[in-house]
Parts: C-alpha cells; sequence; structure tokens
C-alpha cells in the first residue's frame, strides 16, 4: 500500500475518535499502477445507527481523509454494499488500515 506511515496514523486517530469499525484500502492505492494522479479508494464501517449522526460522520470522515491524504477519496459504505460479485472481489483484495 502506498500510504505513509505517519498519514496512516494520522487516519487511524480519527477511525478511533468517529466511530469506526473498520476502514480498508482497495483499488490502485493496493497495486503497482497507483500514481500521483491516482484517487484513493476505502471502504469504511461506521458504528452509528442514527441516519443523522451516521451522515454527519460519513462526510466528516471523508473530508477529514481527503485533507489527511491531499487526494480525492472514494469512500465506500461497507453497509451499501449490495452486489455480491463485488463485495467478494473487494473482500480478496482490500487492504485493512483500522478495525476488525
Amino acid at each position: 500500500m502506498k500510504i505513509e506511515e505517519l498519514k496512516i496514523e494520522a487516519i487511524i486517530n480519527l477511525c478511533k475518535l468517529n466511530k469506526v469499525k473498520s476502514l480498508c484500502a482497495f483499488g490502485s492505492v493496493t497495486r503497482d499502477d497507483f500514481n500521483d494522479t491516482s484517487d484513493i479508494d476505502l471502504v469504511i464501517d461506521i458504528d452509528e445507527n442514527d441516519p443523522f449522526k451516521y451522515t454527519d460522520i460519513y462526510f466528516y470522515i471523508k473530508s477529514k481523509l481527503e485533507e489527511i491524504l491531499q487526494r480525492h477519496v472514494d469512500l465506500l459504505e461497507e453497509r451499501a454494499l449490495k452486489n455480491p460479485v463485488f463485495k467478494q472481489h473487494l473482500d480478496a483484495t482490500k487492504i485493512k488500515i483500522y478495525g476488525c
């Protein structure tokens, strides 16, 4: 994975403070085709059931991740993944940043 260690520490702290159960990277950031123009693909699982609080947390984390990483972040929600083929591929290739 191509995210520097200092940025990983900042991301882990962000997750700890914001009800994140897990955060994983996938896509080009986990492969050799990652470059200076690549965005960063992440999948997140947030431990919040109130839809208003969940939305606030999601957009806050997305904004902070883009600030930390200095790149556009595509942040998928674990609970929104419905396509079993995509989910199986994602589960086989993702790399854990935080959580279980």
